[in-house]
């Protein structure tokens, strides 16, 4: 090898030893959705309009599960210079094994037939809760997947699109925390939003399968709404759901519980 070749090699691996570090790669959702056989729709839930369906306790749907959060996280509040508040989590780290588990009333997830989708989404609910509009979208999702995964992929939906510029830019982030089935940070991935549809793949970066769970956070403007949860099929790993309490129905019109 002559050295011009040589310092040509040894700059490519300076810039991909970086990329291979990262324990999550971002990888084409379209390449997910068609190789993994699992997928969250939320279409058995009830497909009413906004603001829909709250649940205060984790939910078991299309294989998987989803909550607000596991067992063992320290949830906390982001405010943003506008004053909007979003969730973050204070301790990312959750109990073995990992399980997910309810939230106060108002503060876990709603459920709504949303037009950019055209199907029933998951609204994560946040600080401000589900009887405010500034409430949701903003909060955490938790993911409790059917088995360790090598990857997984998402669809999230924020501001919609504005072709003609009328409204001002509205920046966007997520951030997805993996998490193994002994509640241990596997990796943490951010990524900015677009307005309208963003899909959202990742693998691990060996290849290996030990994504036992996920928590999705963001912080953008007007909030986020989340479906098409791609992941492989696999035998769960037991009851890891608590469900404190019985769900509630919000009334959209009045803001009314009832059971």
């Amino acid at each position: 090898m002559t050295p011009s070749a040589a310092l040509v090699l040894a700059l490519i691996l300076a810039c991909i030893r970086p990329a291979l570090a990262d324990p999550l790669l971002a990888v084409p959702y379209a390449d997910l959705a068609a190789r993994l056989d699992g997928r969250i729709t939320f279409d058995t839930l009830p497909a009413g309009p906004e603001p829909g369906l709250s649940l205060d306790h984790p939910v078991q749907v299309d294989g998987a599960a989803v909550g607000a959060g596991f067992a063992g996280q320290q949830h906390a509040i982001r405010q943003a210079g506008s004053g909007a508040r979003y969730d973050r989590l204070a301790r990312a780290r959750a109990q073995a094994p990992l399980r997910l588990v309810g939230q106060g009333p108002g503060q876990g997830l709603a459920f709504a037939h949303h037009r950019g989708f055209g199907s029933v989404a998951v609204f994560p609910l946040g600080p401000d809760g589900f009887k405010a509009l500034s409430g949701r979208g903003e909060g955490a999702l938790a993911v409790l997947l059917p088995g360790d995964q090598a990857a997984v992929g998402l669809r999230i939906h924020s501001d919609y699109p504005d072709p003609l510029g009328a409204r001002p830019a509205r920046p966007g982030t997520v951030e997805v925390i993996a998490l193994s089935s002994d509640g241990r940070v596997i990796g943490r991935h951010g990524a900015r939003l677009g307005a309208g549809i963003t899909e959202l793949g990742l693998v691990r970066a060996e290849g290996q399968a030990d994504i036992a769970g996920f928590v999705l956070l963001n912080t953008d403007p007007g909030g986020i709404a989340v479906d098409d949860i791609v992941f492989q099929r696999a035998a769960l790993l037991g009851n890891l759901l608590t469900a404190p309490g019985p769900a509630r129905r919000m009334n959209a019109k009045r803001g009314t519980r009832t059971r």
